[in-house]
């Protein structure tokens, strides 16, 4: 009697057992489950999150300013078999890699050699240009500015083709109606930034009648739209903008007039060009609550306009910290900064980008009063 009764309890363990190891493999699957949910594209598997847990991704995103290929700059770079501009950004490679992402307004247009190199008033630059900001470390570049119809449509398809050969993006300029309503996002570290670009104008060159695509205009409801469908799709909106004076040190009333309306339709980033000079950073406080980054002219990067400041421009700098957590996701944005570069030259030729605080050591006498007051000059609203 004992014996019978011993095998159903033997049973009733051994189903227990099997049960217990099917639960914790139950387990074991669902946590692997859960890592790839919060894991970005080409990142390590991180825990799920829970009540008391937030997850925080950090990097640091940068602008420079105006690249302007006048012919002294492309005469410069011809080495006897072709261009080659890789030597001017050598000098400041280290710091355009620091940022995790950088982006660029390429302010004359790259329509190669087919099209005929050129200089003032109408530009047209080597390939090679595009070539050399991806070997530096530019991620993202700006198409939309006075100069983008100058060699018209021809232009912006040959400058598309090339940059899109090459890899690099460009935003401000499109092919036809359906790349212009296409967004250009840029993730990393998992986090997501969307690219918009916009200029007050083409220099009287009228855009062709059907093909308002071709050139980002200023028109703040189409920029209201952008904005709003940038801001569902992305964590961080940045706005590269054509406006303000040339040659002129201080924002105009309309640039902190528009710049407010972008902070407060929910552009987080503003990276001003234009002037050729450098204008101030500042924070706006929007009426939401958020605050926005403007930094209204980034000044000359490259280009052969010496003097009065235009020989100086440089990289800014912005950190986005994202926490991830189940009350939902935040963005902060902190610690801007601000790197002075200054363009150097032997009677136009051996044209060198180099950082303002070492450019005593290419011949310019002041180098440590300059670097000051550009310091002093950029950041004067951020105090």
């Amino acid at each position: 009697m004992k014996k019978k009764a011993i095998i159903p309890s033997v049973i009733i363990i051994l189903v227990c057992i099997v049960t217990a190891a099917g639960v914790l493999i139950q387990e074991k699957q669902a946590d692997e489950k859960d890592d790839k949910v919060y894991s970005p594209k080409g990142h390590k598997p991180r825990p799920s999150i829970n009540v008391n847990r937030e997850i925080k991704e950090k990097i640091t995103i940068g602008a420079i300013g105006d690249i302007l290929i006048h012919s002294p700059v492309y005469l410069d770079a011809f080495n006897g078999a072709g261009y080659n501009f890789d030597p001017m950004f050598e000098p400041v490679k280290p710091l355009l890699e620091m940022p995790d992402v950088v982006t660029a307004n390429q302010e004359s247009m790259l329509g190669g050699l087919d099209l005929g190199l050129s200089g003032y008033p109408k530009f047209n630059s080597p390939y090679e240009v595009a070539d050399a900001l991806v070997h530096s470390g530019v991620d993202i570049v700006s198409t939309a500015n006075n100069h983008t119809l100058d060699r018209g449509e021809k232009g912006i398809q040959s400058e598309t083709a090339y940059l899109e050969s090459i890899g690099l993006p460009h935003v401000g300029s499109s092919l036809d109606e359906k790349d212009r309503q296409k967004l250009r996002i840029i993730k990393k570290n998992g986090i997501t930034i969307a690219y918009l670009a916009y200029t007050y104008g083409t220099n009287g060159i009228p855009v062709p009648k059907g093909k308002d695509y071709l050139v980002n205009l200023i028109d703040r409801e189409i920029m209201k739209d952008e904005i709003h469908r940038a801001k569902k799709e992305a964590d961080v909106v940045v706005m590269s903008i054509h406006w303000g004076n040339e040659y002129q040190r201080i924002p105009t009333n309309e640039q902190k007039d528009l710049a407010n309306f972008l902070a407060n339709e929910g552009v987080d980033i503003i990276f001003g060009s234009h002037p050729h000079v450098l204008q101030p950073m500042e924070w706006i406080q929007t009426t939401d609550g958020r605050k926005t980054f403007v930094i209204y002219s980034l000044g000359n990067f490259i280009s052969a306009q010496l003097g009065d400041y235009k020989d100086i421009g440089g990289l800014a700098t912005i950190e986005i910290t994202k926490l991830v957590s189940e009350q939902g996701n935040t963005i902060e944005l902190s610690n801007p900064i601000f790197y002075p570069t200054f363009v150097t030259n032997q009677k136009y030729h051996h044209f060198r980008v180099v950082p303002l605080e070492h450019a005593g050591d290419y011949g310019l006498s002041n180098a440590e009063t300059k670097y000051k007051e550009i310091q002093e000059h950029m950041n004067q609203w951020l105090r």
